[in-house]
């Protein structure tokens, strides 16, 4: 092995998380879909499909446990979408309808009406969301249980001002408050019931390193450039409050339907405020191809953080060529010292109930892999 890729010691701030890290959505087993479709015809009851998933995710933690991984979810098991299942369960946000959007993949384009959130009341956390679903997964793994939660700027990007209430907020920073305060007191609940690690996941953040994207945000009424240190302010505030012991890691994606994407483009236009202004502990950060442009923006990463580099894609059922994802690791290494790395998927495998187009041996095989480069470089998984 090239001796830059030696096992190296933590940071003088230590590490934060894994080595071999995912982002945490997994393939929906056939016995779960099935389960869901009969609970929306009302042939079975919420009790029976909680039992159903609950059975679903036991099977799912021993997969990621045997494998070798660390960090443990659910698989998101208990969702349709990995963001409107939680944001729906606040108070004043309700989903209406889906907004159509072209994603691309490797055979052309594909239409995806992912659904809409709108902010009809004042936004209010009014019940715990992911407790009683950590609770259960703690109690059923060895390894350190991993909530993933929607990032707050997911109520705001995709609407903009026409997706909030004037009448209830005619000023945007009340808004802004109240959304931080939410996400307060869900993670304050996840604290008391022990959770010490907690991941957002965000799409816009991403979504501003698409030009594309950021024209659309102009015709919304925002500006592109503004936005990652509005965003920057909102999950800091939303994250001010939590533990000591609580690691908190963002993940940044650019869509992820049935193995297609909505944006591209390198993280330069927001890595200087992302890395330096977003308060978190680690970045998971798609990198399994060229959209997603060069390793340059690293420097940017100040000592302390950890980035877990998504250098094996989730959108393709090929396995990568290990000697490859060396390489490319060695590359990453020129802008980011790798004691402040980790490697994982680029994204989940099912960030919607639907799934990426990959089969769950091809899906443990790319994890394996995963296990298999962090012990390698880093000594360890």
């Amino acid at each position: 092995m090239n001796a830059r890729l030696q096992p190296t010691p933590p940071g003088e701030h230590g590490r934060r998380v894994f080595r071999a890290e995912h982002v945490g959505s997994f393939l929906r087993p056939k016995p779960l879909l099935e389960a869901r479709e009969k609970f929306k015809a009302g042939e079975i009851s919420a009790a029976d499909l909680r039992a159903v998933e609950n059975e679903a995710i036991l099977q799912v933690v021993r997969f990621q446990e045997d494998l070798g991984l660390r960090s443990i979810t659910d698989g998101e098991f208990r969702r349709r979408h990995f963001h409107t299942d939680f944001l729906v369960q606040l108070d004043g946000v309700e989903e209406r309808g889906g907004l159509e959007l072209k994603f691309k993949n490797a055979s052309g384009e594909v239409s995806f009406a992912p659904p809409v959130l709108v902010v009809t009341d004042k936004v209010r956390h009014v019940r715990d969301i992911e407790r009683r679903n950590f609770e259960f997964l703690r109690s059923i793994t060895r390894g350190t249980p991993k909530v993933t939660i929607p990032s707050p700027t997911m109520l705001h990007f995709r609407g903009g001002r026409a997706g909030i209430s004037e009448t209830a907020y005619p000023d945007l920073e009340e808004f802004f408050a109240d959304v931080a305060a939410a996400y307060q007191a869900e993670i304050a609940s996840l604290a008391e019931a022990g959770c010490t690690y907690l991941q957002l996941d965000d799409t816009n953040l991403a979504y501003l390193c698409d030009e594309r994207q950021r024209e659309a945000a102009r015709r919304r009424g925002q500006d592109p450039d503004e936005l990652p240190r509005l965003y920057a302010r909102l999950i800091n505030a939303a994250i001010a409050r939590r533990p000591p012991q609580m690691v908190v890691g963002i993940h940044l994606c650019r869509g992820n339907f049935k193995s297609s994407w909505a944006a591209e483009g390198g993280y330069e236009p927001v890595a200087e405020v992302l890395f330096n202004e977003l308060e978190v502990d680690a970045y998971f950060l798609e990198y399994d191809d060229a959209r997603s442009g060069d390793f340059a923006p690293l420097r940017h990463v100040p000592r302390g953080k950890q980035v877990v580099l998504g250098l094996i894609s989730t959108k393709l059922g090929q396995l990568e060529d290990k000697a490859e994802v060396l390489r490319r690791l060695e590359e990453a290494g020129r802008y980011l010292p790798l004691e402040q790395a980790s490697i994982s998927p680029q994204c989940g495998f099912s960030s919607t109930e639907f799934g990426n187009d990959l089969q769950i041996d091809q899906q443990a095989a790319k994890l394996r892999l995963v296990v298999e480069i962090a012990r390698e470089v880093w000594g360890e998984a």
